[in-house]
């Protein structure tokens, strides 16, 4: 039998693209789109658009995450054609692309929902994850309302990970012990290395990395999958 008491999810990465990396799956589509710009350049487009909604009230809380890709594809067009001198970004392309990630998110969500269901019928569940204040419409947006029993949001409690308070706050509203919790996450930096460090399990959902992290010794994720699939089964051998 599990010792395991309660769970905590990553959101973005995690339960949306079940383990690419956002920056990742964005890339796919500029290439699916036939939008040709050196990967490096989109890089550079990708983290400014990020620095920019993570830093300024660009989500609004009613935003529906068909509303948010839409924001986040203007700010890296914009970037590319303002910076870059990438003209082959047209309006229509930065729509486009917004459209592939968005049903690439639908047909995803189709399949990791029943997983985040099965185990949400078994334990007590909290989402952290960094995100934009709109992660209730979301969840509702893709039919995972009343799933956690709390959400522990960057931009509402004024904390972002790496912070390990995120997890605290979440072994909190668990009211489980750090020992007796899972953090499953798509980041070694940002999920497992932090949880581990209040002394919480870890399942590390590795598929498709932005970058290399390396693994601190001390540190080390409890196990390591590429699909949210094998989850329940990792954590009824915990």
């Amino acid at each position: 039998m599990s010792s395991i008491k309660g769970i905590i999810f990553d959101y973005g990465g995690t339960i949306d693209t079940n383990g690419i990396h956002w920056g990742e799956l964005i890339w796919q589509e500029y290439n699916a789109a036939g939008v040709e710009v050196e990967k490096s350049t989109y890089r550079n487009a990708y983290v400014h658009g990020e620095r920019s909604l993570a830093k300024n009230p660009i989500i609004s809380p009613s935003d529906t995450f068909r509303t948010l890709l839409t924001k986040k594809m203007r700010l890296q067009a914009e970037y590319l054609r303002n910076n870059a001198g990438c003209a082959v970004i047209t309006k229509e392309k930065e729509e486009e692309i917004a459209r592939r990630c968005y049903e690439r998110v639908i047909a995803t969500v189709a399949c990791t929902r029943r997983v985040v269901e099965e185990l949400g019928k078994a334990y007590p569940m909290v989402l952290v994850t960094n995100f934009y204040g709109n992660m209730p419409v979301v969840l509702e947006e893709f039919s995972l309302k009343g799933i956690f029993k709390e959400i522990v949001e960057s931009s509402v409690v004024g904390l972002r990970k790496p912070d390990p308070g995120l997890f605290a706050i979440g072994v909190r509203s668990l009211g489980t012990v750090p020992e007796a919790t899972v953090v499953i996450g798509d980041s070694y930096r940002k999920d497992i290395y932090p949880a581990s460090s209040l002394g919480c399990r870890t399942v590390w959902l590795k598929k498709v990395c932005w970058e290399e992290e390396p693994v601190e010794a001390g540190h080390e994720p409890t196990a390591v999958t590429d699909t949210l699939e094998h989850i329940p089964g990792i954590i009824a051998r915990l």
